[in-house]
């Protein structure tokens, strides 16, 4: 008995979602394509690795190196 209604719940949940057409916002969507906003790309930031990620990456390669 339990399964016909959990079949049903699933299936009104799909539909729902099939034919849900959300309001679109078109001012975000022109900022988001013309790469307006505030948003920063990770490749223009300035990121460098600190001297603990490097001692770790180097730690790993050398187990690595055991494993083959």
């Amino acid at each position: 008995m339990g399964r016909g209604r959990q079949k049903a719940k699933q299936t009104k949940v799909a539909r729902a979602l099939k034919y849900y057409s959300p309001e679109t916002n078109y001012h975000a969507l022109e900022q988001e394509l013309s790469g307006g906003g505030r948003r920063t790309d990770l490749a223009t930031e300035d990121r460098f690795a600190s001297d603990a990620d490097t001692e770790y990456d180097n730690q790993y390669s050398t187990w690595a190196d055991d494993e083959r």
